[in-house]
């Protein structure tokens, strides 16, 4: 289990290099990151008008608030969403309960197509990867399937931390550009760009460290 686990994230590391294919991947865990702005957006009183997954991994998900609090609340979700189901999905796997892993990712996919993302590459996008993991599904020799969804949690995972950085980093060299961090620095005014980026990229080092140690036992 332990080298599965190595290998599976080596590879998601390097495949998510890839220009193209990389790319196509990683937008797993723009689905999930923008659901999270979307879902928060919801409990908070809000609403959810689109969500849009773009060809190079970025995304956004146009939402409306009723309050600060909603608004500070949803721009903060979207990071640690993806952490967080990082860390689920790895939780899940090391109990040997894979097919709760796939109804999460199947609810994901689906509320999505129904509710969520309309732009023209978002649903091909969905429905690309829904029907190949679906077929997956159906056809895949059981230990492929489960080496599948390793892959993916590890995928998730990668992304977690990769993006978390790539915002800290752009919080630092120019912060008005950086994302959610930026949303933030503006909502709060007295909070800058850099200490949210900092803030998430440290969530997103603490939830890979507990999904590797559900692992690794260390």
């Amino acid at each position: 289990m332990k080298l599965q686990v190595l290998s599976a994230l080596i590879l998601a590391l390097l495949l998510t290099q890839l220009p193209v294919v990389g790319k196509y991947f990683a937008i797993l865990n723009t689905m999930i990151h923008e659901s999270g702005h979307s879902l928060m957006a919801l409990i908070t009183g809000g609403e959810v008008r689109r969500i849009s997954l773009l060809p190079n991994t970025s995304g956004f998900a146009l939402t409306g608030h009723t309050s600060w609090i909603g608004q500070v609340l949803t721009s903060m979700a979207g990071y640690v969403f993806a952490s967080f189901f990082a860390f689920v999905f790895f939780f899940l796997i090391s109990r040997g309960q894979y097919n709760w892993m796939i109804y999460i990712l199947m609810a994901f996919l689906a509320i999505n197509l129904l509710f969520w993302v309309r732009n023209v590459y978002g649903l091909f996008w969905i429905l690309t990867f829904g029907a190949g993991f679906l077929w997956l599904l159906r056809t895949g020799h059981e230990q492929v399937v489960q080496y599948v969804l390793l892959f993916l949690a590890s995928l998730v995972l990668v992304e977690s931390v990769t993006s978390a950085f790539e915002v800290m980093w752009i919080s630092f060299i120019s912060p008005g550009q950086a994302g959610d961090a930026a949303n933030l620095a503006r909502a709060t005014k007295f909070i800058p760009a850099p200490l949210w980026g900092v803030a998430f990229f440290v969530q997103s080092l603490y939830f890979a460290l507990l999904s590797i140690k559900r692992v690794f036992h260390f």
